[in-house]
């Protein structure tokens, strides 16, 4: 399994890895996107800051990086910088198929993305990342299932899946919404052959939203990695816009709400990999303090106290502008 050479590395970050959605295209929702990127975000722009943030990451240990197709040029720019550096051969990649990227390249796009969980999508995707990521792609997730996603039930889109496993790739998927745990549940439940058909689970979880934590540990004894992704709730835990009691604990600590924040995370026994969403090194590096936070019995148990309801959350989450 591809993942194995994740778990087995020795730097400090290894725990951590990079998300390239908020750079890979020029709209996203997370917060401080004005003040954090260039005021003219072109593709070279963007290109740009994305192969800095490869070589800090790289630089400081990080190992996983994470693309989708409906990431803007995500796939492209990792693809660059990857073909750059042919000797890179302990780096892990991970991509995600199932949403279409539809936004042109503009940020007040009225739809930036569609989904579509087909075995025809997934066709077309595979074909469009192995032309940029060929064999560099390591794991390939389905996109934000939830629980009536047809992806859950479609037998032919199973058996593709099961056939891309059996060449070598690792799959896996990625949940999102109020019902990630039932989603998790059910993925779990699908196998081909008998055999489990996922290795991997990447949810959302973060010191607001706590819902799928169960289900994350149930798919950890199973076998599965568990990525753990927007553990900064779209910017809502980073500063200025913290919680009291996450900034607090921060000043407790000497180090940024984002060390905190993921290290809170990491704190989980069955957390494989917590993704980093920063879009500047001194985000990137910040980040990075995660694995060395020190988090005492009271102060995980005062974040704890900070989860919201999974629906409020999530349509909280569902306000947040694109921009």
């Amino acid at each position: 399994m591809s993942f194995a050479r994740l778990a087995a590395a020795t730097t400090p970050t290894c725990h951590i890895g990079l998300g390239l959605a908020a750079v890979g295209r020029p709209g996203y929702i997370n917060l401080g996107r004005e003040r954090d990127l260039p005021q003219v975000r072109s593709v070279d722009a963007l290109r740009t800051r994305t192969h800095e943030l490869l070589d800090a990451a790289y630089a400081q240990g990080v190992r996983y990086f994470d693309v989708a197709r409906s990431y803007g040029r995500s796939e492209e720019f990792l693809a660059d910088w990857l073909n750059a550096r042919p000797d890179l051969d302990d780096v892990v990649v991970g991509s995600k198929w199932g949403y279409t990227y539809t936004a042109g390249w503009s940020a007040e796009a009225e739809q930036h993305e569609v989904k579509d969980h087909s075995a025809a999508t997934y066709e077309r995707q595979r074909a469009e990342t192995d032309a940029l990521l060929g064999d560099r792609l390591d794991l390939y997730q389905i996109h934000s299932v939830t629980p009536e996603s047809p992806a859950l039930t479609d037998k032919e889109l199973h058996a593709r899946l099961a056939e891309a496993a059996a060449g070598g790739l690792t799959v896996g998927f990625s949940t999102s919404g109020p019902a990630q745990a039932d989603a998790i549940r059910a993925a779990l439940a699908v196998t081909v052959g008998g055999e489990p058909l996922f290795r991997t689970v990447q949810s959302t979880y973060n010191i607001l939203e706590t819902s799928a934590a169960p289900a994350l540990a149930e798919a950890h004894d199973a076998g599965l990695t568990v990525i753990l992704k927007e553990g900064m709730a779209n910017g809502r835990l980073a500063a200025p816009h913290a919680p009291e009691v996450l900034r607090a604990v921060a000043e407790e600590t000497s180090l940024g709400c984002d060390a905190v924040a993921l290290a809170w995370i990491l704190r989980q026994p069955w957390a494989g990999v917590a993704l980093s969403g920063a879009v500047t090194i001194t985000q990137l590096t910040s980040n990075l303090h995660a694995p060395a936070v020190d988090l005492g019995d009271d102060q995980l148990a005062r974040l704890a106290a900070l989860a919201e309801d999974p629906r409020a959350y999530w349509e909280k989450r569902g306000q947040l502008p694109w921009h």
